[in-house]
């Protein structure tokens, strides 16, 4: 066994390899992650968003976003290593090797004469009776004698020269890499040991599982609590109307937890005043309806509060410590958007389909809080079907300027987009009174906007009708065009604090019977994710359906051209339902943008199930006919779109819609209308 001293300048060493191990691949893998990294400068440049400070790089921001908990951990680490090796360096003359002729300053092969001399040189320098150094006393001994006596020895030099140590041949020696004190096994440092056993091997492993088991029994994947998940699940109703969807928001049990405290009360109370008009208080009983509306429980009045001051954009006013909770309200907003989203559409019925009508309040709910715009910018107004709200999301734009525009037959947003980008501008320098700086930032800001085609197909694989019961599969091809050729893009959203990503919904549903047959999210952010799903999918579609190896290469390639072009693929099953004519619409809703939802109608005849399994004739644009069907039957069915309630009841748009679908086996390829756009719903 090694000596004690041996063994405790072998623990730095030990603690030294143990911490490098991990730490430094994860290292290199953070190094090559902030290298390959893309800086996002895919967002609005406009001077309200560049004013926003959302995307300036100042040095606070570059301090702020590196000094992360994780980031300053990782620094710290390496602080101790770098003394640890520094340490080192200077401990380990403590275990270097027994070498008489360096201890006495003489080259290998010196003579006994060179010896003597350089051993009486040393004594002068080292020997107690000269110097009363006690440590030159401890030197004089334990090195110089020794190596004067391995080297004038005839043995000892021998033995030194032959097995490279005065005493012969040495032993294997074994040491602990421990510091000396926990080798002694006695009283209290033995205590200190077996408390550091207990404590790194039993209580440490025991603590971090716990931490680990509570909180993943807390939150779900989406780190939204299960909590509110039940209550989601609980209070969502087929016929919730986009104006009650804010009620079931605010009910998120992370909402529940903020805090309430007496000095918010009188700004509240403020704040009240200002959005009072968004809460839908009926006028004639306002006493009872503002009673009414601060009897509730705490933390919903002061969530729904903060969620209209970003909607009418009067964050502004609010107090130091309201600042705090309302950021944090707005940064759990879009997860907990998006998993009330799921609560929609998820299957309800025994056809397995999800609700419309509260799917689309969802994501007119989540469009509002991102653009900063009132829902009530949405109700119809004039000849304008889609209200206001489109145009409050473009810089400068208030509801006077709407209004200056609309004397000079502008009342719609389409209608502004349409126009020439020198119309425009004209219009805007003259009619609304801005200046050159600022109609470019709203040229800017449409050419921002995602403008997206829809191109669905359901069929059975490998027949050519459908027939109640089968397995439909749908393939979706979502294509998005920008005016500034960008795919990939952030929203224009200056008011919204945090960074959004934008994302797309896309929903199969009967609006009729306001079920979702499919529903699935889309994102254009991920080129190479799509790529590879759009690439699995097409494969395995061709394989399944015995296409050559030759075809289904060609057919990859061109999936993967078009996701490169700016498309994505969307694939689902469904079960066919009961024999009937089925007048079905495809929604791309985007959660970021108001007025760039877009639909395409979709007409499914389901054939009834033949006793030998046989086909149902199938007519030259794929859709599947019974004997004695005509054609112009089908045309004259009704079709009832689905809007939110916020529109007027658009009386020839349905007509158009019906006109202009393309009748097949469930294939159409729509360009699309925006989904404010001659849709259609009962006021709740």
């Amino acid at each position: 066994m090694a000596s004690s001293e041996e063994n405790s300048s072998l623990f730095p060493i030990f603690i030294l390899t143990i911490m490098a191990l991990p730490l430094v691949p994860y290292t290199i893998l953070r190094l090559c992650r902030a290298v390959s990294k893309k800086t996002k400068s895919i967002h609005c440049h406009c001077s309200i968003c560049l004013r926003s400070g959302k995307y300036r790089k100042s040095i606070f921001k570059r301090i702020s976003n590196f000094s992360t908990c994780s980031n300053m951990t990782l620094v710290l680490l390496w602080v101790i290593m770098g003394f640890l090796v520094y340490y080192i360096k200077h401990i380990s003359h403590e275990v270097q090797p027994f070498e008489p002729f360096g201890i006495l300053g003489l080259e290998a092969g010196a003579s006994d004469s060179e010896i003597k001399k350089a051993y009486r040189r040393l004594s002068i320098q080292y020997h107690p009776d000269k110097n009363p150094d006690p440590e030159a006393h401890k030197y004089f001994v334990e090195f110089i004698s020794k190596a004067y006596q391995a080297l004038t020895d005839p043995v000892s030099r021998e033995n030194f020269e032959k097995y490279g140590h005065p005493d012969g041949r040495q032993g294997l020696q074994m040491g602990i890499a421990l510091p000396q004190f926990l080798l002694n096994i006695d009283g209290a440092s033995g205590g200190v040991l077996l408390l550091g056993i207990v404590g790194v091997c039993i209580l440490l492993p025991l603590m971090m599982a716990v931490i680990y088991l509570s909180r993943s029994s807390k939150y779900t994947g989406n780190y939204v609590m299960h909590q509110t998940l039940s209550t989601y699940y609980y209070f969502m109703k087929p016929s919730l109307a986009p104006s009650k969807v804010m009620d079931v928001f605010i009910k998120a049990a992370e909402y529940m937890e903020i805090p309430v405290r007496r000095s918010d009360a009188e700004p509240l109370q403020k704040l009240f005043m200002v959005v009072r008009s968004e809460l839908n208080l009926d006028l004639k009983n306002i006493k009872q309806e503002q009673a009414k509306f601060w009897k509730q429980h705490p933390s919903l009045v002061k969530t729904e509060l903060l969620i209209l001051a970003q909607l009418t954009r009067e964050s502004g006013s609010l107090s130091s410590a309201l600042q705090g909770d309302f950021k944090h309200v707005l940064e759990l907003a879009p997860r907990l958007l998006e998993e009330l989203m799921k609560m929609a559409v998820i299957p309800r019925s025994p056809q397995g389909h999800g609700w419309l009508r509260p799917a689309i309040g969802v994501v007119e709910l989540s469009q509002s809080i991102i653009q900063a715009v009132p829902l009530s910018a949405r109700k119809a107004s004039g000849a304008s079907t889609e209200g206001i709200a489109p145009f409050l999301q473009l810089p400068h734009f208030s509801e006077a300027i709407v209004k200056k525009i609309g004397r000079k037959k502008v009342r719609t947003f389409q209608e502004l987009q349409d126009m020439t980008a020198l119309e425009r501008a004209e219009l805007l320098t003259q009619a609304a009174g801005f200046s050159p700086a600022e109609a470019q930032d709203v040229e800017v800001v449409l050419e921002m906007m995602p403008s997206v085609e829809i191109e669905i197909t359901c069929e059975t694989e490998g027949e050519e009708g459908i027939q109640e019961g089968d397995i439909v599969t749908m393939h979706a091809w979502i294509s998005l065009k920008r005016g500034n050729g960008l795919t990939a893009a952030l929203p224009h959203a200056p008011y919204f604090p945090f960074h959004k990503e934008e994302n797309f919904w896309l929903l199969l549903a009967d609006p009729v019977s306001n079920d979702v047959w499919m529903s699935q999210k889309v994102s254009f952010m991920d080129e190479a994710a799509a790529i590879m799903a759009a690439s699995k999918a097409i494969q395995d579609a061709k394989e399944g359906s015995g296409t050559s190896v030759k075809e289904t290469s060609t057919a990859v390639r061109e999936a993967v051209e078009k996701v490169r072009n700016g498309s994505r693929l969307v694939m689902g099953k469904f079960q066919a339902p009961a024999e009937g004519n089925y007048n079905l619409t495809s929604y791309c809703l985007c959660d970021a943008w108001i007025g760039c939802d877009k639909k395409a109608s979709l007409k499914i005849k389901v054939l009834k199930r033949s006793r030998a399994g046989t086909r149902g004739a199938v007519v030259d644009e794929g859709l599947a006919v019974d004997d004695g069907v005509e054609e112009e039957e089908e045309e004259e069915e009704g079709y009832d779109d689905y809007e939110s309630e916020y529109s007027e009841d658009g009386e020839d748009d349905g007509g158009k819609e019906k006109r202009n679908g393309k009748l097949a086996n469930g294939a159409v390829r729509g360009q699309g209308s925006s989904s404010s756009e001659g849709s259609d719903t009962e006021e709740e």
